[in-house]
């Protein structure tokens, strides 16, 4: 088949990994003091010497286990952070930040560098007020879930427990599926077998990462389909849990709170050592 220049247009963004999954804004989306949540800005850098910032929101209290906050290829983490931040009102430290590129980071967004950044987040997490190795808890969302894989599985870092939402299997097979999901661009649905990099995807480390796991997806997720978090739950090691959410795409804390976040709390209790 003879792809139109119609399909090449479509398909041409694949031939670099930041033009399709990352998608950063630079200015504050929200504020949460606004909201009357406590919280401190946090400074600290890649191993590249990258500036990287982020939100630490801490406990009444001594910390639980200290929850880092993976955010998706969109906006920034201040447009992301009531998704995690409220864990800090059960009792949890919640450290959330930016890759490189989004926000008040420094630096310009690309793959290998978010996974550093990633790692960077793990090792820098460790350092905020009351947090104890064996007590990390790693909350990855969409893109942030594989960041979170790679940076942790390739580090060999090991979490207290892993929550995953809407994460994919696979950058290759993710983008596939997306030009898929059109008629117009389905005819290229192969040509990120070619041009997007295989590197860094979560397939090639969550068997690795040892600890207590829940998956959470949505049966018609838009975004990330629901077959990628299922084959990356497959792949996974046990102990492993796998949550179906009503709709959307990242809304378990959200939409539907009232039914996950008591699930997510009880899980996180029978994950984190006496």
């Amino acid at each position: 088949m003879r792809l139109t220049p119609l399909l090449l247009a479509a398909a041409l963004p694949l031939s670099g990994c930041t033009q399709v999954f990352f998608k950063p804004t630079r200015h504050i989306h929200a504020d949460p003091a606004a909201e009357g949540r406590r919280y401190e800005a946090i400074k600290f850098a890649s191993a590249d010497g990258t500036p990287l910032t982020g939100m630490f929101f801490p406990p009444e209290g001594k910390p639980k286990g200290t929850v880092v906050h993976f955010h998706g290829n969109g906006q920034n983490m201040t447009a992301h952070y009531p998704y995690a931040a409220w864990l800090a009102g059960a009792g949890y430290n919640v450290f959330t930040f930016d890759y490189r590129g989004y926000g008040a980071s420094g630096g310009r967004p690309s793959l290998a560098g978010a996974v550093a950044d990633s790692r960077a987040a793990l090792e820098h997490a460790l350092l905020l007020p009351g947090a104890e190795p064996g007590r990390i808890i790693i909350f990855g969302q969409s893109l942030g879930g594989a960041l979170a894989v790679a940076a942790a599985g390739e580090s060999g870092f090991k979490p207290a427990a892993l929550v995953l939402e809407g994460t994919f299997y696979s950058y290759r097979q993710v983008a596939a599926a997306v030009l898929r999901s059109h008629w117009l661009t389905w005819p290229a649905s192969w040509l990120p077998y070619l041009l997007v990099s295989g590197g860094h995807s979560p397939a090639d480390s969550i068997a690795v990462i040892d600890c207590p796991k829940v998956f959470i997806h949505a049966p018609g997720d838009n975004t990330v389909p629901f077959a990628e978090g299922k084959k990356l739950y497959d792949a996974a090691t046990g102990p492993k849990e796998f949550w179906e959410v009503p709709a959307g795409h990242v809304e378990a804390f959200t939409a539907f709170h009232a039914a996950y976040a008591p699930r997510l709390l009880a899980f996180l209790d029978a994950a984190l050592p006496e």
